[in-house]
């Protein structure tokens, strides 16, 4: 190990006895102060030491060591003092609150002095580190939707999330990107937000005359995962990274870490299934979305459109205590139209009723679908309109922001007693909690093809949604 860091360029100190405190100590010092590189300590320890039996073994590690063990290593260790009694000299030691107390003073007394001179650098330094967005943001939100729905542009919800975040890194100084060396792919990259970069004294370099607020993380999704959650942690930055969906299994325990710590944290999985084509099953995600469901805490978008996807990243931002996956599509969706905008927030809506294809009468079944899945609900609603069966299409773009709704208005949205049918490029176990008679999804990996070849082999048409839906009418008579 100490070869290898030397050989990576890294200063390397030690080994050093890891035991002793005053020499780990010196070990630190050296590290700041002979050298500019970043620096290895070796500090050597024993697993289990002082305990006269454990003592290098893996059941230092794995088991309690018991009564007479611990009477032993008390002797062996010299500790005189009972159970959870700490000596007034070590608490002294320890004890923080003085040392705290005078620096929290000094930094309040240096900061009122700035404050007094830059009130409005103070405030806005103040807002930010306390993770509070800007008076104006709703508005930003609102505009930025607006102008999707009002563009109805054909483009993949990955462009589209590009377009959100030019509005919303405009507004935001605090948002920090990135990618996992998919920038290209992922479209993490803004106008406001240049490549972060840094001199040869390593101080951040300036860019155009602006500071870097992309980061190029290289191939290392779970390190770029793990550093947002850091920075989320520092406070005064939104972080958001990106790569591929079926790369976030290398991501799954920062992401987990995120929602179990409550940190605003923001993930851009771009390719997010079948529809990626070529790259073959190995890219192909499946299994990813419904098992990224499953993370208590963790918001999970698939936008079918520029709108929804503007939504989503409002939604994202505005989830101070919460992480939050956006999955993106790869090839273009059309804008799916749409009466207003309020309920997408809401995580599912209904999109479409049939009296919006020529039939009045009540829906005979509810179509459920996401991300790239609502225009093959929308043209299968239309090939059933023809034969005078009436279906409601909804839109769920976030499964767990729908599911957090107050049970009046997921009634109204899914109705009891009218069968409904989920439609996504996706393993089929998830949707069946929402009480579906059929599931058309994937339950298998995919294959290196078009994406429009891939879709039809693995039955995402609308003419099959639409077989599946008469099926489904047909044993509920």
């Amino acid at each position: 190990m100490p070869a290898r860091f030397k050989a990576y360029g890294w200063n390397v100190i030690g080994p050093v006895d890891g035991h002793d405190v005053k020499a780990v100590e010196r070990a630190i010092a050296d590290a700041r102060n002979s050298s500019e590189k970043p620096t290895l300590v070796v500090a050597k320890t024993h697993i289990g030491k002082g305990s006269p039996n454990r003592a290098n073994t893996a059941k230092a590690h794995g088991e309690p060591l018991g009564t007479d063990e611990i009477a032993l290593t008390r002797t062996a260790l010299g500790w005189e003092h009972t159970p959870f009694d700490l000596p007034q000299g070590v608490y002294d030691e320890w004890d923080a609150k003085a040392k705290g107390d005078a620096a929290e003073a000094d930094w309040d007394q240096r900061f009122a002095a700035y404050r007094a001179e830059f009130p409005e650098q103070a405030a806005e330094f103040e807002r930010r580190m306390k993770g509070a967005l800007p008076k104006n943001f709703a508005q930003v939100a609102v505009d930025a939707a607006i102008a999707a729905h009002s563009k109805a542009e054909t483009v993949a919800s990955r462009k589209a999330s590009q377009i959100a975040l030019e509005a919303f890194t405009a507004a935001l100084p605090e948002m920090l990107g990135g990618s996992a060396d998919l920038t290209g792919s992922n479209l993490t990259n803004t106008k406001s937000t240049p490549p972060l970069r840094f001199d040869q004294a390593g101080n951040v370099a300036m860019v155009d005359g602006k500071i870097g607020r992309h980061i190029n993380y290289g191939v290392r999704e779970f390190g770029m995962a793990a550093i947002m959650n850091g920075v989320a942690l520092h406070g005064g930055y939104i972080p958001y990274g990106g790569t591929f969906l079926t790369f976030s299994d290398y991501s799954r325990n920062a992401i987990r870490m995120a929602a179990l710590m409550k940190r605003r944290v923001i993930h851009v999985f771009t390719h997010d299934s079948i529809g990626l084509g070529e790259d073959g099953p190995t890219h192909q995600s499946i299994e990813h979305a419904a098992s990224l469901r499953l993370i208590p805490g963790l918001d999970v978008w698939r936008p079918g459109d520029t709108a929804e996807t503007a939504v989503a990243w409002a939604v994202a931002l505005q989830n101070a205590n919460r992480p939050t996956a956006l999955l993106l599509s790869r090839q273009n969706l059309p804008y799916a139209p749409k009466a207003g905008l309020d309920e997408i927030s809401r995580g599912a809506y209904v999109l479409a009723e049939p009296s919006e294809v020529g039939l009045g009468k009540r829906a005979q079944a509810v179509i459920i679908a996401t991300g790239s899945e609502v225009q093959l609900a929308l043209k299968a609603q239309e090939l059933l309109a023809q034969q005078g069966v009436a279906v409601r299409v909804v839109s769920m773009p976030s499964t767990t922001t729908f599911d957090r709704q107050d049970a009046g208005y997921k009634a109204s949205v899914l109705p009891a007693g009218v069968p409904r049918i989920a439609v996504e490029a996706g393993v089929t176990d998830f949707w069946w909690k929402y009480g579906c008679a059929a599931v058309v999804g994937i339950d298998s990996f995919g294959e290196s093809a078009p994406a429009n070849v891939l879709f039809k082999h693995f039955g995402f048409t609308p003419e099959n949604v639409a077989d599946t839906v008469r099926a489904v009418l047909q044993r509920t008579r």
